[in-house]
Order: structure tokens, then sequence, then C-alpha cells
């Protein structure tokens, strides 16, 4: 089989349009019990069969009387009613013929057979009257109406037994590729575990469709014809996942041509370039790109729109416009989609994009908003505003924390205890963005050479407003090593042996800080070590790089060599501290943040995680 090419880069509006012109998009529909309707939408307006009530019922407990009897009724002039005057009745039951109005209970003094009544009783008082809910022939709902649990009572009420909503949509999800499998103990080098179907199938519901995953089918062209000639008959729409890009094995365009027609291959979007639309016979076929943002981005654009029409759906986004934290480049073919960190900074939203590769998937479930770069734009300026679909309810991102600095385990654990928008940009990053208004807790552990002092000397020289520290852990910081420490490696003085790869932190880090802190001190030379300009953001990083063979050492916090079973060296104790404005120590999501920080579950979390020392986590400190 020849290799694919899409030479496409149709404009999204456009390919978008040319797809869904294609398509003869008719909702079906189906009758289903009211009582399941919860949920659905409905197809054809509801009319009453029955009013409600059905009949003059009693709306309190009390007494049935005749308003007239009671008219002389006065506070200091009581009217006694005789028994053969009134009747008991409960709510809910039918007023008995001659009588019009209902007197409470508690409105009543009984002396012997005798009701005393000291208020008139106006007609129809404590009465529902035939109709006063629900009038036999009105419309109950209209078509095109999503049906709520109040629906439901309000169609019961009115004597409806069924409805007539719109049917929802199925759609098969087919994942192809040999690499594809479906459990985590039968992956191996080479292997992909599936994940992006479950997503898809996640997504298919959430718009309202049914989903249905099928098996992987290997990279086997007839196998997969087959497979997608039976899907496209017998469901609504179908997803092939992977297959659509320009690889020796990718037959999504090839299969689709020879069973229907493609409509679009190659749109300029990134990510999701390759993605495939057709259509084969009546049924719209969408080749859905591998990576998982590409997945996720391709079917916000091009399936949700068929779902919603196909279901009679309606969705209102929630949008916002926010600050860009940082300069952000763009290819000027695509039109580009970043995700987004989205928190509020003394009264603006404040975006910071984050990790942009297409099979980053953890940036997805991160995020609070997707923004996009327009095609023909080479970018966007920290400062400028960008407007962000939310993918977040704008009251939990007006609850999180923004905090912009160095990385540590402790902070994920801080993010179990309450709503957080973390970016790690290492300690210098903290203390601009502190400095330019883009987070309100800085996370540093910065060494000053000239004094041995952690943190305070950079806060004195970069911010002159009143600033505060808020204590975090003493942490140890040493070298992480495989296990057994094949390379013997003994101390800082190893890393420039021509044997040894490193693994560094970015510019701006403190643990970066800290190297060349100590490589000056024991006059070792930054250029001779192997891998020192090769730098990642976490400590976590570092650690994975170390287990995985890519670097034989890099310095971190033992924490993460514990995490991953690395051996490690101790070499530092340093103070990871919160930077903070003092002004900000009154925002509530700061309070909160204290009391986690001195939260007993919290510390003891942090303790068993190794190599802190939490004896004076969460105190303040002003400077």
């Amino acid at each position: 089989m020849k290799r694919n090419t899409y030479i496409e880069n149709t404009q999204l509006d456009t390919a978008r349009k040319n797809f869904l012109d294609r398509l003869h998009l008719e909702p079906k529909t189906e009758p289903i019990p009211v009582k399941e309707a919860a949920g659905r939408i409905c197809a054809q307006a509801v009319y009453a069969k029955m009013s409600s009530p059905a009949y003059n019922a009693a709306a309190m407990d009390g007494i049935a009387v005749r308003s007239a009897d009671t008219a002389a009724a006065r506070p200091h002039a009581p009217v006694f009613l005789e028994e053969q005057d009134y009747e008991n009745i409960n709510t809910g039951q039918p007023l008995p013929k001659g009588y019009d109005a209902v007197i409470m209970i508690e409105d009543v003094v009984m002396e012997g057979e005798k009701a005393r009544i000291h208020a008139a009783a106006a007609p129809f008082s404590h009465v529902r009257v035939i109709g006063e809910d629900i009038v036999e022939t009105e419309m109950i709902i209209p078509s095109g109406h999503t049906i709520r649990p109040v629906d439901v009572g309000a169609m019961l009420a009115g004597g409806a037994d069924t409805v007539t909503v719109i049917a929802r949509p199925v759609v098969a999800i087919l994942p192809t590729g040999t690499e594809i499998v479906e459990r985590a103990e039968d992956m191996q080098t080479g292997k992909v575990l599936d994940s992006n179907s479950w997503m898809l199938a996640g997504l298919v519901e959430e718009a309202g469709g049914v989903p249905v995953r099928h098996r992987p089918v290997p990279d086997a062209y007839e196998t997969i014809k087959e497979k997608v000639a039976e899907l496209a008959r017998t469901n609504d729409i179908l997803l092939i996942g992977a297959g659509s890009s320009a690889g020796s094995k990718d037959f999504t365009r090839a299969v689709m041509e020879e069973l229907g027609t493609v409509i679009r291959h190659g749109i300029a979007i990134k990510p999701g370039k390759p993605t495939v639309l057709g259509i084969i016979g009546q049924t719209p076929v969408i080749g859905i790109p591998g990576y998982p943002v590409s997945a996720y981005v391709s079917f916000r654009e091009f399936v949700e729109p068929v779902l919603l029409e196909l279901g009679g759906r309606r969705k209102y986004k929630q949008t916002l416009t926010a600050e860009l934290s940082m300069d952000v480049t763009s290819s000027l073919k695509y039109a580009e989609y970043l995700r987004l960190r989205i928190g509020k900074v003394r009264g603006r939203y404040v975006a910071t994009p984050m990790q942009t590769g297409a099979g980053v998937s953890m940036s997805l479930v991160r995020a609070d908003g997707i923004g996009v770069i327009p095609q023909d734009t080479e970018g966007m300026h920290a400062g400028e505003p960008i407007d962000a679909v939310l993918v977040r309810d704008r009251a939990e991102i007006d609850e999180t924390l923004v905090i912009t600095g160095s990385h540590d385990v402790v902070l994920d654990i801080v993010g179990d205890y309450m709503p957080v928008s973390s970016t790690h940009v290492g300690s210098m990053g903290g203390i601009l963005a502190m400095l330019s208004g883009q987070t309100v807790i800085a996370p540093v552990h910065l060494l000053d050479p000239a004094t041995g002092e952690y943190n305070i000397p950079y806060v004195k020289k970069y911010l002159q407003e009143p600033m505060a520290i808020i204590k975090g852990v003493e942490r140890t910081q040493g070298l992480m090593v495989q296990k057994g420490n094949p390379k013997n490696i003994t101390g800082y003085e190893d890393l420039i042996r021509e044997d040894i790869h490193f693994i560094n932190r970015q510019s701006g880090a403190g643990t970066r800080v800290l190297l060349d802190y100590r490589l000056a001190q024991a006059g070792l030379e930054a250029d001779k070590i192997r891998g020192y300009d090769n730098a990642v953001t976490t400590h976590m990083n570092v650690a994975q790089a170390v287990r995985a063979g890519d670097a034989d050492t890099g310095l971190g916090a033992y924490s993460a060599a514990l995490a991953l079973g690395l051996d490690f060296l101790e070499t530092d104790a340093e103070s990871y501290d919160f930077l903070v404005r003092q002004e900000d120590l009154e925002d509530p999501r700061v309070k909160r943040f204290i009391r986690v920080l001195t939260s007993d579950a919290f510390l003891a979390e942090v303790q068993a995680r190794g190599g802190y020392d939490t004896k004076h986590t969460g105190r303040v400190d002003l400077i």
C-alpha cells in the first residue's frame, strides 16, 4: 500500500461548512415512557389530556365550610358552626358538594361538636380549584425542549404517559492500529494503550449520543474496510480512530474513498490537521487523528456539530476574556489551539498556555479553557487579551488559587485539598510572575550565593511592595541515580566524567541555581557536563529521565526519587517556600491555602513522601 499524503490545508470554517453541507442530517424520533424521559429532547409538543387537579381539592387539613356561614366571624365575635355545617377534610381530598372553602385546623377551636371560628373564610380559600396547575388541552412543554425532572412530573400530572423524543444518535467508535492494546498488562515497547476511544465515547455521551465502542482493528486494509463498511451501514455516525495521517499503514482515507466520498482531508488547525471528513452512504464518517489532543479538537470542531444537529440539541459555550501571561508563537499556516490555565489575579483573569504537544493528554485534564490563535497570525504577546472557551465552570475558576513558580509534589497534594492552578516555570519565573501581577502565590527555593540564605534576598531585590513568605517545607535535594547506582556516582565531581550523562532543570529554576552554586564551590565547569543544557521543568521529569535511562543522574528532590524507585545521594537541604503579597493574605483562597498547609491530614501526607521537614510549614513571615 502506498504512503498517504494529505496536501490540503483547508481553513476550518470552510472545511466544516463543506462537510455539513454534504450531509443530510434529519433527526430521528421515538416514543418513550414519560417516566424515562428526563434529559431527552422533546420532538413534539406535549398537551395535557386532563386537568390537574381534576377536582376541587382541599389545600390544607381542616374543615370544609360554606364561606357565607362564616362571614360574620370576628376575633372578638366568633361564629359557632354546628356539626351539620362543616365536614372534616384532609389535604388533597375532594371538596364536598355544597362547600366552597376550607379553614385550617389550627384556626378552629372545637367545643364539643361545635366549631368556633374567629375569622371569615373567603370563597375558595385553601382550595385547589380544578385546573389550578394544569388545564386540559394546554401545552405542557414545546418541541425542542430538554425534558427536566419537573417536566416529567408535570406531564404525568397532565395525563401524558408517553412522549415523542428525538432519538439519540448512535455513534460507532473504531480504533485502528496494530500497536493498540486494551490492557495495561499487555504494554511493551512499541505498543500504545488505547485511551482515545474511551475519551471519544465520553464526549459522545456528553453531547447526547450513544457511543458504541469496538475493539481495535489491526493495520490491515481489507480488515479495516470490511469493518468500516459494516459500521457505516448500522450507525448514525462512524468515528475511525487513527490511520488518518501520512504513514504507510494509515488506511483511513483510502478506505473512505473506496467505500464513499472524502470531502476534506487536511484542516488548517493545530493540533488536528490530519482529520478526514467523509460520507459513506448517508452516514457521516470522520477519521480522527491518533494523538489525544488532536482527537479532542477534531471531535469538538467536526463531530460535535453533527451530533448536536442529529440530536436536536443546542450547546451554550461559557467564554471569558483573559490576559496572556507569556508570549506565544504560532505558525501562519494554522489556527492553533492553546490549552490554558486560567485564574483570577487582582480582579482580572490571567491565562497561562500549557504544553502544546498533540500527545500531551494531561494538558486537557489540567486546562481551564481553550483559546485559539487565528490562522495567518504569528503569535500573541504577553498581556494581550485572549478569548477562551471554558472547559471548567467559571465559578470553579474563580475559587482556584493561581500558583506560578517552582514545582514540588507538595503542590499536587495541596491540589487534592483545594482547587489550584499550578504552572511550573521555576523559582525565578515565579518571581517574575509576581512582579508582573500574574500570580497570587509563587513557590520559590532560591539560594543566594553571597549569603547562603534562601528566598528572602531575592524577594528584597526584585519586589518593592510589602511581601510575605508562607513557609513551605525544608526538603532534601540530591543526585538521583538508577537503582544500585550502576555508574558509581558519589557526588558533584562525578558529573564531569565522560561516561556520565546529566539531566538538568530549566534556567531560573531554584535547583539549577543550587547546581551552579555547588559547581562553582567545587571549581567544576558546567560546559564539561554532558547534558547540562538538556533541561526539564519538574523534579518528576528528572526522575523519569533517570529511570528511563535517558540520563545517568540529575539533581532533584528526594521525594521524586523515592516515588520512582531510584537511589538517591543526599547533597543539600533547602527551603521551599511560598511568596505572596501581604495584601493577598486576606484573599479567601490564600487563607484556605494556609489552612491546608497546617492541617494534620496534609502534613501527614507530605511526611509520608519522605525527604521533608514540616516543622515551620504554614508560618507566615512578613518581609
